[in-house]
C-alpha cells in the first residue's frame, strides 16, 4: 500500500472505480499515515477518523453501483476556515476553540456530494493572517521537503498535507497569495480561481473582497478535477458570478502554440532569488519553444500593491473580526467583571499578535478623518491596477512570473519583522485586488532542494487558458510529487 502515497488523485480514482482498490483501504492507510508522520509535518489540527471511515464505507457502496464520480472515496483535507457540520472549525485561533458549525460550506457540500473522503483539517495562519503559517494557535506546519524550512501561508497545512501524501488534495482560500506561495514552497499545484467562480458560503472571512476558495493538488489534471467540483453558481453567495463552468479536464490536451503570454518586468525585481529566476526563466523558454509568442509587458503599480493590498485587506478584517466577541460562539473570557471587561479580555487572549495587529491597522485606516487618505486612495489604486491587467490581457493571453522572490524560509526567520513577511507576498497580491484567477505549478528546486513554482496568470474567467499551459509545462518539468 506504501506505493498509494505516490499515486495522483486522477490514478487513485482509476484504481477506486476499476475496484482494484477499496476506499476504506487507502483512507485508513492515510489515516494511519498521519498518525505516524504528522508529529513531524503538524499538517493537521483535527483528524476526522471515525467520519472519514463512515463516509469511506458510503464512497465503497456507490462504487459498487457504478458511481464514476473521480472524487468519489478520495481523501481529502480542508483548511480549518471551511465550516464543517458538527466538527471543530478553529481558524487557527483560540478565539473559536471549541466551535462546531452547523453547517456545511458550499465547496464541503459540493466534495461530500461528489463522494469525496474528509480526513481532517489542516493548519494555517490565524484569520488567514500571515504568509508562513507560524501564527497558527495549534500546530505549526513545517515543510516536508525540509522541516526546519516553512511551508508557506496562510494554506500551508493544505500544501503540506498535499506535498506529504497525507491526503490526495485540499481546499485552501487566497487573500493575497495564500493558495499559490505555499504550493510553490510545497512543490504542489495550488490554484486561486476568479473571485466570484467558487462559492465563499460557509468560508470564515478575513478580507472578504479578496478571498477566494481553491485547490491543492499533485498536478494539473487532480486541480482541473477538483475545480470541476467546485466551480459554479450559488445564490447564497453573494458575490457568486452566474455563467456556466466548462469541463478543465478538457484544456489539458491543448498545446500552447499560437498564446500570446507576458512576462511583466516588474515581477524580475531586486531581490529575486537567483536560483527562483533560473527556473522561471527555463518556463518561459519551454512555452516559447512550444509555440508562444513571448513579449515583456508592464505592470506600472506593481510597487503599489503591496500598500494598497494592507490597507484594504486589515480594513475589511477589523470589520469582520468584530463579530467574535465570546457572546455567541468560541472562547469567552470568564473573569470580566462587565459586559465590556468580559469583551476586552475575550478579545486580547483569543487573538494573537499578528490578528490584533492587522485589526489596529483597518480600524485605523476605515476612522474619520483618516478613511479617505487611506481606504479611498487605497481603493483607488486598486481599479488602476485592475485596468492595468485588463489592458495587458487585450493583448495576452497569459502572463508568467515567479510565485514569491525566495524560496522556503527557515522556521522563525521572518518571525520578528512583519513588514520583510508581508514584501514576500509581493509577486501574488496583485492578482487578488484584480479578482483574477492564477495558478503555481511546480518548476524546479533550488540549489538547497527546496521547491520554486512558477505563476501563471489570465484574465477574469479564463481559467481554461491556465490549465492549457500549465499541464504543457508539466510535462516538460516532471517535478516528484513528495520528498
Amino acid at each position: 500500500m506504501s506505493a498509494i502515497l505516490k499515486t495522483t488523485l486522477h490514478q487513485l480514482s482509476e484504481k477506486l472505480r476499476n475496484r482494484d482498490v477499496s476506499s476504506l483501504e487507502v483512507t485508513r492507510f492515510i489515516l494511519n499515515h498521519i498518525a505516524e508522520n504528522d508529529s513531524s509535518i503538524g499538517a493537521y489540527i483535527t483528524v476526522c477518523g471515525e467520519e472519514a471511515m463512515q463516509q469511506a464505507e458510503a464512497a465503497d457502496n456507490r462504487l459498487k453501483n457504478g458511481d464514476q464520480s473521480p472524487l468519489c472515496g478520495v481523501p481529502i483535507s480542508l483548511k480549518d476556515l471551511l465550516c464543517t457540520r458538527g466538527i471543530e472549525t478553529t481558524c487557527g485561533s483560540r478565539i473559536l476553540k471549541g466551535f462546531h458549525p452547523p453547517y456545511d460550506a458550499t465547496v464541503v457540500e459540493l466534495l461530500k456530494k461528489a463522494g469525496a473522503v474528509i480526513v481532517g483539517k489542516v493548519a494555517m495562519d490565524e484569520f488567514a493572517m500571515g504568509s508562513s503559517s507560524e501564527t497558527c494557535a495549534y500546530t505549526i506546519p513545517r515543510n516536508p521537503w525540509n522541516t526546519d524550512h516553512v511551508c508557506g501561508g496562510s494554506s500551508g497545512g493544505s500544501a503540506a498535507s498535499v506535498a506529504s501524501g497525507e491526503c490526495y488534495a485540499s481546499l485552501g482560500s487566497d487573500t493575497g497569495g495564500s493558495i499559490r506561495q505555499p504550493a510553490s514552497h510545497c512543490g504542489v499545484v495550488g490554484m486561486k480561481p476568479t473571485y466570484g467562480r467558487v462559492s465563499r458560503y460557509g468560508l470564515i472571512a478575513f478580507a472578504s473582497s479578496l478571498d477566494q476558495i481553491g485547490p491543492f493538488t499533485k498536478d494539473m489534471r487532480d486541480c482541473a478535477i477538483m475545480m470541476n467540483c467546485i466551480a459554479g453558481y450559488d445564490p447564497r453567495d453573494a458575490t457568486s458570478i452566474n455563467i456556466p463552468v466548462p469541463d478543465y479536464t478538457k484544456a489539458l490536451t491543448q498545446d500552447v502554440a499560437g498564446l500570446t503570454i507576458g512576462v511583466p518586468k516588474e515581477y524580475f525585481i531586486e531581490g529575486l532569488d537567483t536560483d527562483v529566476e533560473k527556473i522561471v526563466r527555463h518556463g518561459i523558454r519551454i512555452l516559447e519553444e512550444g509555440g508562444a509568442t513571448i513579449k515583456e509587458v508592464s505592470l506600472p503599480r506593481t510597487d503599489a500593491c503591496v500598500a494598497a493590498y494592507y490597507i484594504i485587506a486589515p480594513a475589511e478584517a477589523s470589520s469582520n473580526l468584530a463579530r467574535y466577541d465570546g457572546v455567541r460562539f468560541g472562547f469567552r473570557d470568564t473573569d470580566g467583571s462587565s459586559l465590556a471587561e468580559m469583551y476586552r479580555l475575550t478579545r486580547s487572549q483569543g487573538f494573537g499578535a499578528e490578528v490584533k495587529r492587522r485589526i489596529l491597522l483597518g480600524t485605523y485606516a476605515l476612522s474619520s478623518g483618516y478613511y479617505d487618505a487611506y481606504y479611498k486612495k487605497a481603493s483607488q489604486v486598486r481599479t488602476v491596477i485592475t485596468d492595468d491587467f485588463r489592458e495587458i490581457f487585450s493583448s495576452c493571453d497569459l502572463l508568467v512570473s515567479p510565485v514569491a522572490p525566495t524560496t522556503a524560509w527557515k522556521l522563525g526567520e521572518k518571525a520578528d519583522n512583519p513588514l520583510s513577511m508581508y514584501l514576500s507576498d509581493i509577486l501574488t497580491i496583485s492578482a487578488n485586488l484584480a479578482g483574477i484567477p492564477a495558478v503555481s505549478i511546480p518548476a524546479g528546486f533550488s540549489a538547497k532542494g527546496l521547491p520554486v513554482g512558477i505563476q501563471l496568470q489570465a484574465a477574469h474567467f479564463k481559467e481554461e487558458v491556465l490549465f492549457r499551459s500549465g499541464s504543457y509545462l508539466e510535462k516538460h518539468f516532471s517535478i516528484p510529487f513528495s520528498p
